[in-house]
């Protein structure tokens, strides 16, 4: 093994690069797992070498400067285009009549548990502090629910919404926006209000909301709890075993069945028979029709949950034909949700990057023993079960977590949500103590993940030449400076509402001036000259941008500018074409 940094360095660039392109070309786990370890043991040599070195007998230590797993830093132009999505869907909220509510980011450790089924692993645990068991908030629903029942679960009809950071102690894919600190936007309708309303309300805001972020083509897919539990029962699931089995379920979108189906009976001990049933009836999807077809099966309608939720659900497409959103929805049988809270209404809205690359939803449901596999319709995974637990044991056996590779997982749902009426009664009840009666309030929500929306988002973003910054107007000054008289006119135009800035130099060259608004793209450039000053005068100057060779890049002119009266400055620059279209972000 090589002996001084630089060879160690070397090494180590190559077998990252080997290891990427074994990646790409999908090799065998075996050759994968040999490159891993001599990568890893080379980190390790070089840590030692470099880590090694002694002062006075003390070990020195270079500082990491990296943020933690799982989360990352926005640059400036990145925020833009984040606080761009966060105004739509703020907007959107408020256009829907909701009121804003802020929980804290951390939370009592019991308020947490119990509340997400098997992803109850995923929740971040704080150390005790002050003699309180703390946690990372998961969520936004299980405070919004903590907070109604601590003012006492009245039927309040409410809409709330909330945005904010929120914590999950999964292994992230950052280019597909999965991260373990991530922003959400959550809309909640509280209250008993008449049968299927909020719920077709909240999927009509869904709509409202991805059509004006433009995320491209989606789908919101749709089920009921109440017939996926009717549906479990007349298959013959256990009634211990519905919930692990609907997690299991809900995996369909990015596995094939064959594989759901292992999980279900090889790691969960479900009977095949069993299976098998439910295999038939979670691969149907559609709209209306599908109703229809499920109140011909007597078997399940004689089931008085599964009934009670294909009702429910008739109502609720009558609502969403009323809405105009009938033709963004898909009745999807094998959409589960694996959150335990959940009791009604549920759903998910996806893209065409939701799912993984190379993986089609609609052949999951293909048997090699009836179709051969092909890498459209059931891929060969990257990581088969079997082999990840492999990994997972290695993994922390070496103390390191196991690696994803991104290139083999899509963004997943970019909303969900759904009805929980039980939800504030659980911790109600739990605060009144045994025996009490304890009031309840039914629920039903949407969360946005405003991190996956970005990352399908900023793409688009760039390639348009949208704004990275909210600057309209730069002031400048030709000649001698005129630093008051800049300062003065920047203050009028941001008292206006105008977002100005200029050059902190007090005799600034007329260049520099101009190089500093074309990197804040500032569309107005205003200059001022002694002698129009004199004559009541500013020259403004229209910048524009274009794409060369796929870079944004400002448009070179020969035009010298307009005068406009200073006295009309404000009322010139708002009856432009450009102030008009400001809230658009769009430059070029």
């Amino acid at each position: 093994m090589s002996t001084t940094a630089e060879e160690l360095n070397q090494e180590i660039a190559q077998q990252s690069a080997l290891l990427n392109d074994l990646r790409k070309q999908q090799a065998d786990a075996s050759a994968l797992d040999e490159v891993k370890k001599k990568l890893g043991d080379l980190k390790r040599a070089l840590g030692q070498l470099t880590g090694g070195a002694k002062d006075g007998g003390k070990k020195k230590e270079r500082m990491l400067l990296k943020t933690a797993k799982g989360t990352r830093d926005y640059g400036p132009a990145e925020m833009h285009c984040r606080e761009h999505i966060e105004r739509i869907v703020k907007d959107c909220f408020t256009t829907y009549g909701g009121s804003c509510l802020d929980t804290p980011v951390f939370e009592r450790k019991e308020i947490l548990a119990g509340k997400y089924g098997e992803d109850a692993k995923l929740i971040f645990d704080l150390k005790d502090q002050g003699g309180e068991e703390l946690a990372l908030r998961y969520d936004h629903t299980v405070p919004l629910a903590r907070s109604l029942a601590m003012n006492g679960a009245i039927n309040a009809q409410a809409k709330i919404w909330q945005v904010g950071k929120v914590y999950r102690r999964d292994n992230p894919v950052m280019s597909k926006g999965r991260m373990r600190e991530f922003t959400q936007a959550d809309f909640d309708i509280t209250g008993q209000w008449d049968s299927m309303i909020p719920d077709a309300e909240l999927i009509s805001l869904v709509c409202s909301v991805l059509a004006k972020l433009e995320v491209g083509e989606f789908t919101v897919k749709l089920n009921h709890r109440k017939i996926l539990d009717g549906i479990f029962e007349v298959c013959g699931v256990p009634a211990d075993k519905i919930r692990t089995i609907s997690s299991a379920v809900d995996k369909l979108d990015k596995l094939p069945w064959e594989e759901v189906k292992k999980e279900m009976t090889a790691e969960k001990g479900l009977d095949p028979v069993v299976a098998d049933k439910i295999g038939e009836y979670v691969k149907h999807k559609g709209g209306p029709s599908l109703l229809e077809q499920l109140r011909e099966d007597k078997a399940l309608m004689a089931n008085a949950s599964a009934k009670l939720g294909i009702e429910e659900m008739s109502i609720l497409f009558t609502y969403l034909t009323a809405y105009k959103v009938i033709d963004k929805i898909s009745f999807d049988m094998s959409l589960a949700r694996g959150l335990d809270y959940y009791t009604g209404i549920i759903y998910e809205a996806i893209v065409e990057a939701s799912a993984p690359p190379g993986f089609n939803t609609a052949n999951a449901f293909a048997s090699s023993s009836s179709q051969p596999s092909t890498s459209s319709a059931v891929p060969s995974l990257a990581h088969p079960k079997d082999e990840k637990k492999k990994k997972a044991k290695k993994a922390a056996e070496d103390g390191e977590e196991e690696e994803i590779d991104e290139s083999t997982v899509g963004v997943g749902s970019i909303a969900a949500g759904g009805r929980y009426d039980n939800l504030v009664g659980m911790f109600t009840a739990a605060a009144a103590g045994e025996g009490k009666k304890a009031p309840n309030l039914p629920c039903v929500g949407v969360s946005f993940g405003l991190d996956r929306v970005f990352a399908i988002v900023w793409p688009k973003w760039v390639e348009r030449g949208m704004r990275s910054k909210d600057t309209m107007a730069y002031v400048m000054a030709a000649g001698d400076g005129l630093l008051t008289e800049r300062v003065s006119l920047v203050q009028e135009l941001r008292a206006a509402g105008i977002k100005t800035d200029f050059l902190f130099k007090n005799k600034p060259k007329l260049p520099a001036q101009f190089a500093a608004g074309e990197k804040d793209e500032a569309p107005f450039a205003i200059i001022l000259g002694g002698d129009e000053l004199k004559e009541g005068l500013v020259t403004v100057k229209e910048q524009k941008w274009e794409f060369v060779n796929g870079e944004k890049t400002k448009v070179q002119s020969a035009d010298q500018g307009t005068k406009v009266k200073r006295s009309e400055l404000i009322e010139w620059i708002k009856s432009s074409p450009v102030y008009q279209g400001w809230s658009t972000g769009k430059l070029i």
